[in-house]
């Protein structure tokens, strides 16, 4: 499907505030669960889940100002397709798992439950991360028009 850039604020820094709080959500919970059953600890679970929030809410809103200004198309045309969903997941999960991987390794000081806990979310996100993707991009909120 095309759609056509006007303006190159066509969306607006609330959309991507509002993106970045509802995948922090969804992305929290998963390492949480994650993290327990992993570590075997419910507080190892919520310590990373939570030192995730600070973190992972700036990255990710930075992924997505970097990838809004992206333009794959030409004429001012921009695809929005699942093939550019597919792209923002892979690079998302890269920097994501990067950074869970660490944190994880920092509370519970072995690397080894952090690699654990990294590759698991590798899974579960990327499929998280695509729906969410599909989801906001059916939705309307913060646009200025879509045609």
């Amino acid at each position: 499907m095309k759609q056509q850039i006007n303006n190159p604020i066509d969306v607006s820094y609330r959309r991507h505030i509002a993106k970045t709080i509802t995948w922090r959500i969804v992305g929290t919970i998963d390492t949480i669960i994650l993290s327990w059953l992993i570590s075997g600890d419910p507080l190892i679970g919520l310590k990373i889940g939570f030192a995730e929030v600070v973190t992972k809410m700036s990255l990710y809103y930075l992924h997505e100002r970097v990838w809004f200004k992206i333009n794959l198309s030409k004429e001012r045309v921009r695809l929005e397709s699942r093939k550019r969903h597919f792209a923002k997941t892979i690079t998302w999960r890269v920097i994501g798992t990067m950074d869970t991987m660490l944190l994880a390794w920092l509370i519970t000081g072995d690397p080894l439950t952090g690699l654990k806990i990294g590759l698991a979310e590798v899974v579960t996100k990327m499929g998280l991360y695509y729906f969410h993707e599909r989801i906001w991009y059916k939705l309307n909120y913060g646009l200025n028009s879509r045609e």
